[in-house]
């Protein structure tokens, strides 16, 4: 644990890396005396950002911190540039995309709304890249993020906007917005959408997760497309948490199949193999529905346990990418990975460099990851009435909000709508801006 309630700065290690935290400074809340169904009621069919959540339901982080672990797996990239082979490249990003939601799973606190202009940055020289986001609209919640390689090896960039829609038992998270990966080697540009995130189980029972959807990853260079689904539980969970799909060239043909588990790994498999492996399994299947004369029931929102926790691995494949175990007190520190641990740890070194925006300088985070609930609690409330009150004195004055370090435009390659970062945030010179804590 970290000493007193200090803010987990890491110390330098003898060979120059820097050593985080592995823990947060006290442990999280129960949430068992607290109803959510008290508040959600009466927002059937409404979208959860307008809705004002009591903090226990929060994990002590902003959504800009949570966006940055896509960043936990940057190896995935590195291994990618130094491939020669495009599907092989293709392969290590598809790894890439799958590895960047596997840190939600379990997490079922909710991030802290960013405020307008809050900021966050993250630089790892162990793991080859620096990060920033900016929050560039709050309706709609917009958050935008460029990361870069430390070797000018790539380019990372995105825009999201969290849709949250409440379905009476479920949360649903639509992550509209799109995702560039630049491999700056090989003057290639891939592009996708993450998948939809749902959390059941809000009301009564125990929270659980699952992502679905298609997610289509396309090369912008060579055509190359990978088209990965992720599956929905189903009835008795037998795909609970599964992802599988190809890669196949711009004529479509199959070039390679991947398969796996959004919070396990990713394999890749010769076409063939894997669609023999496919027909069989559902011959299987078949056979044991008829043999059990399963009863159909209502379809329940209870976590399903799947046939087995792990990925039956069919012969010939080649892993791409593994999870890293969670810490041992995971559980107690809202799930977090061992890169979570680290994103709010702050020092006196770091705090005379970062901006005044950055959200480790957010009072009502520091004070739940502190262990001050009823501080934390008073704090979000506080911003939140000094957001509205700087809202409703620029609508007097007209006056337009300036974003500092994103501008919006189309995406250089799909064309969507975007947010581009413009530059010189490391630069340092922070002058004029926002006072929003």
């Amino acid at each position: 644990m970290s000493e007193g309630k200090d803010c987990g700065g890491g110390d330098a290690l003898s060979n120059g890396i820097k050593k985080h935290r592995t823990s947060l400074p006290s442990p999280m809340f129960s949430r068992n005396d607290f109803s959510i169904w008290s508040i959600l009621r009466k927002c059937i069919g409404m979208e959860l950002s307008k809705i004002t959540m009591p903090v226990i339901f929060n994990e002590p982080l902003s959504f800009l911190q949570r966006l940055t672990e896509y960043m936990e797996h940057t190896y995935l990239i590195h291994k990618a540039s130094s491939f020669s082979d495009p599907v092989e490249r293709m392969q290590c990003v598809a790894a890439f995309a799958v590895s960047a939601v596997a840190s939600q799973w379990e997490r079922t606190g909710k991030p802290f709304n960013p405020l307008l202009g809050e900021t966050y940055e993250l630089v790892r020289d162990d793991l080859g890249f620096r990060l920033i986001s900016e929050q560039v609209s709050h309706h709609p919640p917009i958050s935008a993020f460029h990361a870069e390689g430390l070797n000018n090896d790539f380019i990372f960039h995105g825009s999201i906007y969290p849709k949250l829609k409440f379905w009476g038992k479920s949360v649903e998270a639509e992550p509209k917005g799109t995702i560039t990966l630049e491999l700056l080697e090989h003057n290639e540009a891939y592009t996708w959408t993450n998948p939809t995130c749902c959390v059941h189980n809000i009301i009564v029972g125990k929270l659980w997760i699952e992502q679905y959807g298609n997610v289509e990853i396309t090369n912008h260079k060579t055509g190359d497309k990978c088209v990965l689904n992720f599956k929905p539980c189903g009835l008795f969970g037998k795909e609970l948490h599964k992802v599988e799909g190809y890669i196949q060239d711009k004529s479509k043909k199959k070039l390679c199949a991947l398969y796996g588990k959004w919070t396990e790994c990713l394999y890749s498999v010769d076409p063939a193999t894997f669609e023999a492996y496919k027909k069989n399994d559902k011959r299987n299947t078949e056979e044991k529905k008829n043999s059990k004369q399963m009863s159909s029931s209502e379809e329940s929102d209870e976590m399903p346990m799947p046939d087995s926790e792990s990925v039956f691995v069919i012969p010939g494949s080649a892993l791409l990418w593994r999870i890293a175990p969670r810490p041992p007190n995971s559980a107690q520190m809202y799930n977090f990975t061992s890169f979570a641990m680290v994103l709010n740890e702050v020092d006196r070194e770091m705090e005379s460099v970062i901006p005044k925006t950055d959200c480790r300088l957010r009072p009502d985070i520091r004070a739940m990851e502190n262990g001050e609930i009823d501080q934390a609690s008073e704090e979000k409330k506080r911003l939140e009435e000094k957001q509205r009150a700087a809202r409703k004195n620029r609508s007097k004055s007209e006056e337009d909000w300036k974003t500092r370090w994103f501008h919006q435009g189309p995406n250089p390659y799909n064309g969507a709508q975007d947010w581009i970062y413009s530059g010189s945030y490391w630069d340092r010179n922070y002058f004029n801006l926002p006072d929003i804590y």
